[in-house]
């Protein structure tokens, strides 16, 4: 349920997996958790979420990544965790690659999910429900590749973040209009997108 493509009209420097976290136990709970306060230190992941990565760490299919960045959210910090012990690499967390904030909706029921992303297709920008804007999502997403693309190349860089956030980036960096982030199918737990050099 991955996606390998490039972006035409860029000459990458590195290879990226964009992997979202394992099945986690705000997934289980269907509950909105996007905020430091809570997804920082609580709501890892679940039984589920742990066989995805042993799964996914046993047969790996995949480039061998040289790099391991981050949300620090727990889920995401545990789901890098299984892949950087596998290959015996450091990681680095990146607050920027944290899960969208959904504002009123925080601690709530994921059934909002699709009232949001409504909104979404009508208005980028649009912060509703003190929801955070596409657009800004968009922007911390593509300065993280950018910052990797200046800061080195020939890597292989694995980029754990959330679902929203990395369908986000991926229609920033397939240069589709933002309003469309929901309009590509769903990134699955545990699921990989390779993008950048082949």
């Amino acid at each position: 349920m991955s996606n390998t493509f490039l972006a035409a009209s860029y000459h990458w420097r590195n290879r990226y997996l964009l992997m979202r976290h394992g099945h986690s136990q705000a997934n289980q709970q269907a509950l909105i958790i996007s905020s430091p306060g809570r997804g920082v230190e609580a709501f890892g992941l679940s039984t589920i979420g742990e066989q995805q990565l042993a799964s996914a760490v046993h047969a790996w299919a995949w480039p061998v990544p040289t790099q391991v960045v981050h949300s620090d959210f727990l889920r995401t910090t545990q789901t890098a965790a299984r892949v950087a012990e596998a290959f015996k690499l450091t990681m680095t967390p990146d607050k920027r690659l944290r899960e969208r904030s959904f504002g009123e909706w925080e601690g709530g029921s994921d059934e909002r999910y699709p009232d949001v992303w409504a909104l979404d297709a009508q208005n980028a920008d649009h912060t509703t429900h003190q929801v955070e804007a596409v657009s800004t999502v968009a922007a911390r997403m593509m300065t993280v590749i950018e910052e990797w693309e200046q800061q080195c190349e020939g890597e292989t860089i694995l980029v754990v973040s959330h679902g929203d956030p990395l369908q986000i980036l991926l229609t920033a960096l397939q240069d589709r209009p933002l309003t469309q982030h929901r309009e590509q199918p769903a990134l699955l737990p545990a699921s990989i997108t390779q993008v950048g050099a082949p």
